[in-house]
């Protein structure tokens, strides 16, 4: 396939914009050239055209961290008074909602939010999943409807002691299986094909973990000595001073310190939020070289604050955004960071928009690439994988690779995303889904959705 007439947004660490006669050439799921259109046409003139019409062509967005289960969430009325904090919030809605969710329901949850993704332009999603009456094959129906959608996605189960000795059991086996699976489906793949099929190449496996809170010290040895060699954790930390009181008061340490004691830290382990860690903590995460995700819309709607993004970023951790399952509208989580710690420090200086720019497309990119390492990801360079969007963005302003972050920030919108392609395959044309119908989505959804409500509500108080 060979692009045409768009304005190229390379992503490269010297980001380029190139508007003015450039093409791209894609072949067997990845970029192979990127040159002047004239002379990419005359060597490829067998090639599909694809017109991209003047728009701009771009990686596509990454989300490093989000919940595909919480769709049901959207409208849902939680009992009761309204909750006051963070705690209410868990134990009144989400721990209830996970419990209500079955087999249809996490696939229809799964469905929903990549169709979402699709129509926004994120191209890659590291997702946290939780369905404690549903948790044996969770991750495969999850991955199936993956696979179905043309997406590319990193899974893990969360494991907690909160359902008991055989829940928090149940988690770790479905972790490893699926962990197990990927990666001989990987090895299959490329011994008997010579290449990576559309599932193995699409889909990775990470070891999924609630929070510090939830989980004993015994059940954190049998993650770190379950977990297969080489294999990172993806746990929530800090999310509320709740998380740090509870370490304290059991165990005499503070969170990030715990998970350092049992090796849980690391280059290939995500910790989510990290907003009331303190000096030494963030130095851990920094000596550690752990990932870290920042969700600023969720932060906000949940009133537990701001992490200390700049200073993380000063020291060193890599600190990437997430959407924590709000809607896969990644510049929307640009836009909110940026203004979030504006407010919050009440110095419009802070949060410059090169450091989103460095969080929301680098450090994302470098993210997920820690899993799909066959190709690059997120950079528009030969041999990267070709998951690109078009977006239709007319500026009134001259565009300039140093000033994109700002343009992106007050002027692009997930509305004007009309093309969305993963490994050179087109899942949206002009707005139109390819590889999902979303009116049959949501209508399956819709259908379920009283069920799954009527459990909820079985289960508010249970905890």
């Amino acid at each position: 396939m060979l692009i045409i007439n768009g304005k190229l947004i390379t992503w490269e660490k010297e980001n380029r914009i190139l508007d003015d006669g450039y093409a791209i050439y894609i072949a067997d799921g990845r970029i192979v050239e990127v040159g002047p259109q004239n002379e990419l046409e005359a060597r490829y003139p067998e090639a599909e055209r694809m017109d991209a019409g003047g728009q701009y062509v771009m990686p596509g967005n990454i989300c490093a961290h989000t919940h595909f289960y919480g769709a049901y969430a959207r409208g849902m009325a939680i009992p009761g008074p309204a909750p006051k904090d963070f705690p209410e919030i868990l134990t009144r809605l989400w721990w209830p909602l996970d419990m209500a969710l079955d087999e249809d329901s996490v696939r229809a949850s799964a469905l929903i939010m990549l169709v979402d993704a699709i129509k926004h332009g994120t191209t890659t999603l590291i997702d946290h999943h939780a369905s404690p009456n549903f948790i044996d094959g969770s991750l495969d129906v999850i991955a199936n409807a993956v696979d179905e959608s043309g997406l590319r996605a990193v899974l893990c189960y969360e494991v907690t002691d909160r359902n008991g000795e055989d829940g928090a059991k149940a988690g770790i086996d479905e972790n490893i299986r699926f962990i197990k699976r990927v990666t001989e489906d990987r090895r299959r793949a490329t011994e008997y094909a010579g290449h990576l099929s559309a599932f193995s190449s699409r889909i990775r496996a990470t070891f999924g973990m609630h929070a510090a809170l939830t989980l004993s010290d015994a059940t954190l040895e049998r993650c770190r000595e379950s977990a297969p060699a080489g294999t990172g954790f993806h746990i929530h930390v800090a999310e509320h001073e709740v998380d740090e009181y509870d370490s304290l008061n059991q165990y005499g340490t503070r969170v990030i310190d715990r998970l350092h004691k049992f090796d849980i830290l690391g280059p290939d382990s995500i910790v989510a939020h990290a907003i009331h860690i303190d000096a030494r903590e963030a130095a851990l995460l920094a000596d550690t070289n752990t990932w870290v995700t920042h969700q600023a819309r969720s932060n906000m709607n949940n009133g537990v604050g701001a992490a200390q993004v700049e200073s993380l970023m000063r020291l060193g951790v890599p600190v990437c955004l997430g959407t924590d399952g709000f809607s896969s509208t990644m510049w929307e989580e640009w836009k909110t960071a940026y203004l979030l710690h504006k407010i919050v420090t009440r110095d419009p200086r802070r949060m410059n928009g090169a450091d989103v720019a460095q969080m929301g497309a680098y450090n994302n990119a470098a993210l997920a690439g820690h899993f799909f390492n066959e190709a690059p990801l997120g950079v528009l360079t030969p041999d990267a994988y070709a998951d690109l969007i078009f977006v239709d963005y007319h500026p009134h302003t001259p565009v300039t690779a140093g000033n994109l972050p700002w343009q992106i920030i007050f002027g692009f919108n997930e509305s004007m995303v009309t093309t969305t392609i993963v490994q050179g395959e087109v899942l949206m044309r002009d707005r139109q889904l390819l590889t999902l119908d979303e009116q049959a989505i949501a209508a399956e959804a819709l259908a379920l959705a009283p069920q799954v409500w009527k459990r909820y509500e079985s289960f508010v108080g249970t905890y």
